[in-house]
């Protein structure tokens, strides 16, 4: 759940959580999936925690969630949720996606991981990049106008076979080698991995990331 959705922005009127966790708890080959943007985790906290279920954070730089993700909970408040979560007994993965550049961002970036890494002990980290399909710029500009047209200046690149728009297969690699260098010197083993990438980045990668441990794989 989450896919194109937050899975808990609404759970505290549905209540739906209190219901799904605890009946894929009694499954062997059925797992429960929550991808959010939110710290709206009281529901969770109020049923017993289980193995089937993985709760994954979106996180971005506070600039970027500031600028791009309204409504969304801040960084700090994605963190401490996390960690609420984990210290509950959930399973806890992250997801680093979708990276937008700025200047600086080496510096928002940093900063998000060593907050993220220094609270919580993730099983899984997933990177991923802005990618937009032609029709999206449209969309971006009508709910977020200079903010949105200033993305055009990156002169993104046509990807593989999902025909979607990203930054220059040199600015990904840049962007992915610096994210996994700075999570390695928090934690040596947590699994990384890429989300929708082409074979190009991955050939380049493939000694770096994990294909068969990436966000929404179950383990």
């Amino acid at each position: 759940m989450g896919e194109m959705l937050d899975s808990l922005a609404l759970d505290h009127i549905t209540g739906l959580t209190k219901m799904l966790i605890p009946f894929f708890s009694g499954f062997s080959n059925g797992f429960l999936m929550l991808l959010t943007k939110s710290s709206n985790i009281d529901n969770l906290l109020a049923v017993e925690s289980n193995s089937n279920t993985v709760v994954s954070w979106s996180l971005n730089t506070s600039q970027i969630i500031r600028q791009h993700e309204s409504g969304t909970a801040d960084l700090d408040e994605r963190i401490r949720a996390a960690k609420q979560c984990q210290d509950h007994g959930y399973r806890i993965r992250v997801r680093i996606d979708p990276g937008i550049l700025y200047p600086k961002w080496q510096d928002g970036y940093a900063d998000l991981i060593q907050k993220t890494l220094t609270a919580i002990k993730p099983e899984n980290i997933t990177l991923g990049m802005l990618r937009l399909l032609p029709g999206h710029f449209n969309l971006a500009a009508g709910a977020y106008g200079d903010r949105a047209r200033k993305l055009r200046d990156y002169k993104f690149v046509k990807g593989a076979s999902d025909g979607k728009l990203r930054y220059q297969p040199k600015q990904r690699i840049e962007f992915y080698n610096f994210l996994i260098d700075t999570i390695r010197s928090f934690d040596k083993d947590v699994s990384i991995s890429l989300c929708r990438e082409t074979p190009e980045i991955w050939k380049n990668l493939k000694d770096r990331c994990e294909p068969k441990k990436c966000n929404c794989i179950v383990w």
